[in-house]
This record gives C-alpha cells, structure tokens and sequence, in this order.
C-alpha cells in the first residue's frame, strides 16, 4: 500500500490519467457513435488518375491545390475543396454541374462532362485531401428496404418549402432556385442531403440517419412511379398555377362567347 501511495505522487501520474481518460473516451465515443455511410476504398492509382483530371479541369478556379482562389476584386471563382469528400465531387460532377460552363446564380444540371469511372477518380482525389462525406454504400441507396411513409413525411418537414411536395423544385430569391428533384438517381439524392449543394443546408448523419435519408429517396422514387393521380400535373406546383389555368380558359371562353355574341348582333 505504501508503494502504490508512492507512486500516486509520481509527476507521471497525472499524465497516465489523462491518457488513460482519453483512451476510454474514444473507445467509447467509436462504440457509441451513430451508424454511418461507408466510404469507398480507393487505389493510388485511382488518386494519381484523378489528380490529373482535377489539374486539367478543375485547378483554374480552385486552384491547383484545391485551396480555391480569388480574382482580383476579391470574389471567390471557386471555393476551396480540402474536406469537402467524395460525396460532394461524385454530385456536382456526376449530374454535371461541374465543371461549370459559364459564371451565374447557380450551377444548372446538365449532362455530364465526365464518365463514371473519370467521376470516381476525381473524387478519389479530392477525399485524399482531407476528410469529408464519402459516397454511400449500396444498403443505404437500396429503396426496397425503405419506408415510402416516413421518408414522405421527413420531406415534408425538411424540403417541401424549398422543392414542394411532389419534388418538382421552385425559385428562390436573386436568381436561385430549388431544382426538381424526380428523376434524379438515388446516390445524388442522398450526396445532396449529405452535402448541402448551392443554398441547400446539410443533412448529416447527426440530422437525418443514412436510414432516414434512405426513406426520402424511397418517397421520391414513389412519387415517379405514382404519377399524377387527377391526371394533368401542370407541373405540380401547386394552387398557384391551377387556378392560372382555370382563369385563362374560363376568360378566354368568356371573351369568346362575347365576341360570337357581338358578330350575331350585327
């Protein structure tokens, strides 16, 4: 006993503690943590391959370290990527809004400039640069295993003001826009939700679990395979444009009945 109350006032002591304490603390903060998207293993080679296209499409606006660069005048042409991950690169590249054709409000989806395996090997590159959202893994893009009903009603909550509840989109302010989001495929819903492209905020996995965001893709996939049930969408955005297209028939047949009543008259 004396021995051991020695060595409790030995100057390591402390440090022992400290280190014994941060110890359990990993350990049990790797055991508790919530469950999470798998990143995707990559090879040397597939980082050196992406290295290049990044340097030969990407370094002009972001600089050839990906730090990102400013004009002259102080405005950013491109953000830095250091951290941004593989999820970020495999959405923006993979539906073409990178690289951008020209500067504006937002960056428009269009088809994309680069294939599959140039799109993985660029974000190879760009997740070799720091940690970030990795792609996801097949079990959390798998839509038969997910809930239509929940993901229904985490859309409602979290995104209907900005795309509405059928997923056709809507305008922002100053020349954004919240695009559709139907037909868009499952692994760049979720890099979306993951990400938080443009004006959209980020769904991590501390705000939506990869099960949660599993759903909405579910409820999405639905809502295309579902259709228009009344028939005529008018590009379900709502009251707004139906009421538009009933004032416009009922005004123009108004005005016509008054214009066959008028030739009658003579």
């Amino acid at each position: 006993m004396k021995a051991l109350a020695a060595r409790r006032h030995h100057p390591m002591a402390l440090l022992v503690i400290l280190l014994l304490a941060l110890v359990a603390t990993g350990g049990l903060y790797a055991a508790l943590q919530p469950q999470t998207a798998q990143a995707e293993a990559y090879t040397q080679d597939d980082i050196d391959a992406g290295e290049a296209l990044f340097l030969a499409n990407c370094a002009t606006c972001h600089g050839r370290n990906a730090e990102g660069l400013i004009d002259s005048e102080g405005s950013a042409l491109g953000p830095s990527l250091i951290g941004v991950g593989a999820a970020a690169v495999d959405f923006q590249v993979g539906t073409g809004r990178m690289p951008m054709q020209h500067s504006g409000a937002q960056a428009a989806r269009k088809p994309p400039q680069m294939n599959d395996e140039q799109t993985s090997q660029l974000a190879a590159y760009v997740a070799s640069l720091g940690p970030g959202p990795a792609i996801p893994a097949d079990e959390w893009l798998d839509t038969s295993k997910g809930d239509a009903t929940k993901g229904g009603e985490i859309f409602r909550i979290n995104c209907a003001m900005c795309h509405n509840a059928a997923g056709a989109g809507g305008a922002l302010t100053r020349g954004k826009y919240a695009p559709p989001v139907t037909g868009v495929e499952p692994r760049h819903i979720y890099g979306a939700m993951e990400t938080g492209p443009q004006n959209m905020p980020v769904f991590n996995d501390n705000n939506l679990s990869p099960s949660d965001k599993r759903d909405v893709i579910t409820y999405l996939e639905t809502l295309e395979e579902n259709g228009s049930p009344g028939g005529i969408s008018l590009g379900s955005l709502g009251p707004v444009t139906e009421g538009l297209y009933v004032w416009t028939i009922v005004l123009s047949l108004l005005l016509g009945c008054a214009v066959w009543l008028g030739a009658k008259a003579k």
